[in-house]
């Protein structure tokens, strides 16, 4: 058993142009007549030679706009203009498409370009209880339903729910000092020379999970990061193994005090990867380095990406979680502990006011996922935090920044945000 330490946890089209009557799969007929009418605007286009979506692509001879107005869903993106398709010339403009910011183009189908929902983190509660809310906080702002049809099938959260991290609810025992590992903050920890440290990535609030309380020092229901232990087990999250880190011996002991969010999403048809920013602070640097005692904080994704061990999408460059052992542990005063050494490359400052002062965090960290095989198609996230051993010495992680884009992504990747 250790003593009692001081208490807190870590946790962007293709635009296809409706131009052209040249070799390209839909054959030469393209919706119009040859002198701009419409005289055939349901009729399906001759096949020819080319890509799938073929020359024709439904606008009239002299590059008008698209003419297909019919059930058939002539660009293959899985919508008809039945279904609300504004544009079925276009692959990347459809009502389950995302809409791009600033490029003018109505890509969601919606009669406005660039409408697409933001700003929909302000006024939220720190200690709400509804997880919609939590997606909000981390800019997720379009909900869905799971059996929608036709123009209602756009992307957006189709679920979501604060678990422990094996997908279970916290027993009603313990369900207060469970809904204190959650929290939706304006700001966590404060330094008044680099306010973007502890400022929100994007919009108004960020997501607190915490294996202590998801809280500032100045915050209503903060405990100590240094000795609060909530009380309660749980499993990691399944298909989840705690693993050694490179460079430690010591393995993971069991979940204690661990708080997770749960996201069903339906990704956008226009969608080639996602984005989004976390930071992890740990109270077991720099005392319990490779010990059995060190968090995790993991995101694990559901399908999982290609070669992506157990799913988890926040790794370091030599495939380790996070936790105290792994090489983005950057923001902490230097030295070698547990046989490890920490070079701390960003200095303390971004511990000021969060209650880990003097022990150690991995700075804001950006990852990267492809999704061009998961347009339209609905993937799991789980956010989860937990301490490991034991509930006393916690650790919190911050999540913000979500962003869907157009632009591919090779792999999955973590990296160090710039500060």
């Amino acid at each position: 058993m250790r003593s009692v330490r001081p208490a807190a946890f870590v946790v962007l089209g293709i635009v296809m142009a409706c131009s052209g009557n040249t070799g390209n799969g839909f054959g030469n007929n393209d919706g119009g007549g040859a002198d701009g009418s419409a005289d055939d605007v349901t009729t399906q286009p001759q096949n020819d030679s080319g890509n799938p979506f073929g020359n024709v692509d439904g606008s009239d001879a002299k590059g008008g706009a698209c003419q297909y107005q019919d059930s058939t869903d002539h660009d293959g993106d899985g919508f008809s203009f039945a279904d609300g398709d504004c544009n079925d010339c276009d692959p990347s403009a459809n009502p389950g498409a995302f809409d791009v910011a600033g490029n003018g183009v109505d890509e969601d189908c919606s009669g406005t370009p660039d409408d697409e929902p933001a700003n929909c983190d302000a006024n939220l509660a720190i200690a709400s209880t509804n997880a919609i809310d939590g997606a909000k906080a981390i800019d997720l702002c379009r909900t869905t339903t799971e059996n929608a049809t036709g123009k209602q099938r756009t992307w957006g959260v189709i679920s979501a729910a604060y678990m422990l991290p094996d997908g279970t609810n916290a027993s009603s025992t313990y369900q207060a000092n469970f809904d204190l590992g959650h929290g939706i903050l304006t700001h966590f920890g404060a330094d008044p020379n680099k306010p973007a440290n502890s400022a929100p990535q994007l919009g108004k609030s960020l997501l607190g999970l915490s294996s202590g309380t998801a809280r500032n020092p100045s915050d209503p229901g903060y405990q100590s990061v240094g000795g609060f232990s909530k009380g309660y087990t749980s499993s990691p999250p399944t298909g989840f193994t705690p693993k050694n880190a490179t460079g430690c011996t010591a393995t993971g002991g069991s979940p204690h005090d661990g708080a997770a969010l749960k996201l069903t999403i339906r990704v956008p048809t226009n969608a080639n990867s996602f984005t989004f920013k976390s930071a992890f602070f740990t109270y077991e640097y720099p005392s319990f380095v490779c010990t059995t005692y060190n968090d995790y904080y993991v995101t694990i994704m559901s399908p999982a990406p290609k070669n992506v061990t157990d799913g988890d999408i926040v790794l370091d460059q030599d495939g380790n979680p996070v936790s105290v052992n792994n090489s983005f542990l950057q923001v902490c005063g230097p030295g070698t502990y547990g046989g490890k050494t920490f070079a701390c490359p960003q200095g303390t400052s971004m511990l000021t006011g969060t209650g880990f002062e003097s022990h150690g965090s991995t700075g804001w960290l950006t990852t990267t996922v492809p999704v061009d095989t998961l347009r339209g198609k609905d993937i799991t996230l789980l956010f989860a935090i937990w301490d490991s051993g034991d509930g006393i010495l916690d650790s919190t992680s911050i999540i913000d920044a979500f962003q869907w884009s157009v632009n591919s992504a090779t792999g999955v990747t973590t990296v160090p945000t710039p500060n």
